[in-house]
Formats: structure tokens, sequence, C-alpha cells
């Protein structure tokens, strides 16, 4: 699907969609979703540009991401969705500047997107140049990461409450609450820390791309735009720079998380153990007591005695108590 949009009166637009793909006059961004051959080569025959296909975006080194070709910059950028199941979705997004018309292709549905063009379709200060709509929508992606991250920080915390709320242990019992389902903590941990590292991945990309941009800006060209632009681009940068920090925080966090989690299914195993273990040494005297007396020999002076059915009887009922008493005051159980 080619869209392609224009200004008006400071505000993004979007060109009425015809049933031939063409380039509108005074467009200043084309936006290829998924796009078909038809599409690809009218943009192609439009800007004279070689655009890469799917195929080529996905076999594309991360260090040929960023390149000049043709009078244009191809910039090529990871990022990331949640998609069905919460499951996180990494695809490449290919940003091409030329002549100041921006041109992007992808593959996926990031909601930066959506959100960028609904505010931009209102009055805006910034430039709605091709610059400055790229601008803007790295922009709307870092701050769809932030709210990623955030996310991520407040499952993080609620999973360490669950672990470790104290009122499981309180010492009333009557009202202890019942203990998590470890594995599925061990799962939701799993997949956030699996989105923070596709997260981590997203930004680091992202951060190369801003890079090339400020080198790809003409610095010889002082105006006010480009001025605005390359302060943007810092703001941008640093941005960056403090969420790809707060995910290596996050990491660390998911790291001591799963290790809580693994110490704590090992503790309740542990547990589960030592009650086999306690029923093993409670029933093994009963037991010896029983097979001494279960023996076939002629010559055994309790098998005659009257009171020797009780004695047996109260013989494996003292084995069994006075083991489970010298454990409970040792603090054994």
């Amino acid at each position: 699907m080619l869209v392609a949009y224009g200004t008006a009166n400071g505000c993004l637009t979007e060109f009425p969609q015809s049933d031939k793909p063409v380039i509108p006059p005074g467009t200043v961004w084309i936006d290829l979703v998924e796009p078909t051959h038809t599409e690809e080569a009218a943009v192609e025959e439009g800007l004279g540009i070689d655009i890469p296909t799917r195929e080529e975006l996905a076999e594309i080194e991360a260090s040929s991401r960023l390149y000049a070709e043709d009078g244009a910059f191809f910039m090529t950028a990871n990022l990331i969705r949640r998609g069905e199941n919460d499951r996180p979705e990494s695809s490449p997004v290919t940003f091409i500047i030329k002549d100041d018309l921006l041109v992007t292709i992808r593959y996926h549905h990031p909601q930066a997107f959506p959100v960028y063009v609904r505010r931009a379709m209102k009055p805006q200060t910034t430039s709605t140049s091709g610059w400055g709509v790229l601008i803007s929508l790295l922009e709307a992606v870092v701050d769809r990461a932030a709210d990623h991250l955030e996310r991520v920080g407040t499952i993080v915390d609620e999973t360490s409450r669950r672990i470790f709320d104290s009122d499981r242990h309180s010492r009333n019992r009557r009202v202890r609450k019942k203990a998590p389902n470890l594995q599925e903590l061990l799962e939701k941990i799993g997949e956030e820390g699996d989105f923070n590292s596709k997260m981590r991945e997203s930004l680091v990309s992202i951060g190369r791309l801003a890079a090339f941009m400020t080198a790809a800006i003409e610095p010889n060209k002082q105006t006010r735009e480009m001025k605005d632009h390359r302060g943007r681009i810092k703001i941008l940068q640093r941005d960056i720079i403090s969420l790809t920090d707060h995910a290596s925080f996050l990491s660390g966090k998911i790291a001591f998380l799963l290790d809580a989690v693994l110490g704590m299914i090992s503790i309740e195993q542990n547990g589960i153990i030592k009650i086999f273990s306690v029923a093993a040494v409670v029933f093994l005297p009963p037991t010896l007591v029983a097979s001494i007396y279960g023996m076939n020999f002629d010559v055994m002076p309790e098998l005659k005695w009257i009171l020797g059915y009780p004695f047996a009887l109260g013989l494996m009922v003292l084995s069994a108590i006075l083991p489970y008493i010298y454990f409970k005051r040792k603090g054994w159980l």
C-alpha cells in the first residue's frame, strides 16, 4: 500500500489514494506498507532510486544499513511492537531521504506511525519537510519505546512483589496467602526479558541512525530549519542513551528475578524432599520392629506372651514419635 502525505497550513495531510500508484505534487512523505512491485516501481521511477525489497531488508547486514546512493540517504532500523498474545515483534524499517522527501518502507505496523500521523494532522510548530517528518517519526518511535520500557518496569515490579510478598510468610497461618505459581512467574519474567533485549537492540539501531542523520544533514547549510533539525537530533540521541541505560537496568533486575524464582523453586523442591525424608525416618523404626516380630523363628518368647501384641504396637508408636520429637527440637522440621 502506498500512502502519500503533503502539508497544508502547518498540518500533515493525506492525499487520496488512486488505483494507479503515483506521487502527487507537493508530497513530503511516502509511506510504503507491504508495497507491491508496482508501487515500488512507481516510487523508483519518480525519485530515481533503487528501493530495497523485503528480501534485501532481511538479508542486509547491520553494518550496511546506513548508506548514501543516487543522491539519497538510506537508513534502516529495527522497530519493535507488541503483536498477538503480547509477543514482541521486531522488523526492519527503512527510511529514505531524497531531495527533502521522505520514503518509509515497512512490512509490519509499529504503533508509533499512526500515533504520529494523528498528531501531525493538527497544527505543528516543527518542520513538516522530509527531514522534519523523519525526525518527528523517530521521536514518536522513541516515545513509544519509553512507554514499552515503562510497562516492562511495571510488570517487573509487580512480579517482584508477588515473589517477595511478606504477607505470604505471616505467622498467622490462617490468613496466609496462596503461594504464587512460580512456573507462571518464570515464564512471565522470561517474556519481559526477551522483549527488553529486543528493545535494547532496537534503540541501538535507532541511535546509529540518528548519528548518521547528523552527518547526512549538510553542515554548510546554516538555515534556521537545519539548526532546528540538528538540535532535535541531539535531544533524540540523549533520549535514546537514557532509554538504553534504563533498559540495561531492567535487564539486571530481570536477571535477579530469574535467579530468585529459580532459587524459590529449588527451595520448594527441597521442602518436598524434606517431607519425604522425614516420613521415611519416622516410619523406619516401626518397620524395623514389625520386621523383627515378623520373623518365623521357633524360639521367640514374645509370641506366647499375652501382652506381646500391644507391646509390639506400643513399641512401634514410640519408635515413630521419638525421632519426630528429636528432629523438632533440633529445628530440622
